[in-house]
């Protein structure tokens, strides 16, 4: 019988993979981790038996999370030349706003510095590039602890939370104190885009964001990718600002933007980007609810 691994981050369900080869199996200072290859959806990490990455759709998550808002900045007489991540250990949401080639500086604050390491080795296919490149700085670190100190104030023009689920190391990445500090560390046109859960299974988590950036920003909204092994279909995806709107730009000037970058996506178009923003009416209902 083949090695199997099992997810079971929602009550009541469960999805499954074949295990070909299994990589690592360790624990950290802060979180077990396993990354296998599997037949049907390529190369998987996992952290605390959560799915993090698959090299099958990982491009629906990291493409969605920087490009719009990348793409949504220029096309509004803003550039997002420098950039932070929170989290993103695995070096794919660098690997993508590194293509943009107004992107000056990306600082990468991690926790887990044995998890970037171990991606490094691991998923070189998706992020050598991004930790080749010059212009990312990796600072293994306390994301939060890092944005409060005095030289992140109003320094980043573009803010990518590429967290994991609220739960263990990540609880502090949902606290009203970080969205401020986040809010804090943004330019005056600056974004910041968060990933929150897939609401189909878990309504709350998007729930219980919404009112916290609005709290901290002027202006917020939510818009969404489907990312197949992130069970419940739709991954609601926000973004929070006290200046700049996304999800309004011009789509002719996206289309030409897109072109000049002339860089290859998996599942980025300009012609999806406004429309990622347009919801289904029970995700509307969430969202007007909160």
């Amino acid at each position: 019988m083949p090695l199997t691994f099992s997810e079971s981050l929602h009550a009541g369900f469960a999805q499954t993979f074949e295990v070909t080869d299994l990589l690592v199996h360790e624990q950290t200072k802060f979180q077990d981790v396993k990354i296998f290859d599997t037949e049907t959806n390529g190369r998987i990490m996992a952290l605390d038996d959560i799915v993090q990455i698959t090299t099958r759709d990982e491009a629906s998550y990291s493409e969605m999370l920087t490009h719009v808002p990348a793409f949504d900045l220029l096309a509004n007489g803003s550039v997002p030349a420098r950039v932070m991540i929170v989290g993103g250990g695995d070096g794919a949401v660098a690997e993508e706003i590194l293509k943009h080639k107004s992107v000056m500086q990306v600082d990468m604050a991690e926790i887990d510095g044995r998890v970037i390491e171990l991606c490094k080795e691991h998923f070189a296919d998706l992020n050598a590039a991004a930790f080749a490149d010059e212009r990312f700085k990796v600072h293994v670190a306390d994301a939060f602890e890092f944005l409060k100190q005095p030289k992140a104030k109003g320094s980043y023009d573009l803010i990518i939370a590429d967290r994991p689920d609220p739960i263990g190391p990540a609880q502090v990445l949902f606290a009203d104190a970080f969205y401020e500090a986040v809010s804090a560390a943004l330019t005056p046109a600056g974004v910041a885009v968060f990933q929150n859960g897939a609401p189909f299974y878990q309504p709350d988590e998007l729930a219980d964001t919404l009112p916290q950036l609005t709290r901290a920003f002027k202006r917020t909204g939510t818009y969404s990718t489907v990312t197949p092994t992130y069970v419940g279909g739709i991954m609601a995806l926000t973004w929070a600002s006290n200046g700049s709107v996304l999800g309004q730009s011009d789509e002719v000037r996206l289309k030409k933007l897109f072109s000049e970058a002339d860089f290859h996506t998996d599942y980025y178009t300009p012609d999806l980007h406004n429309a990622a923003f347009k919801l289904p009416a029970w995700l509307e209902r969430l969202t007007n609810k909160s």
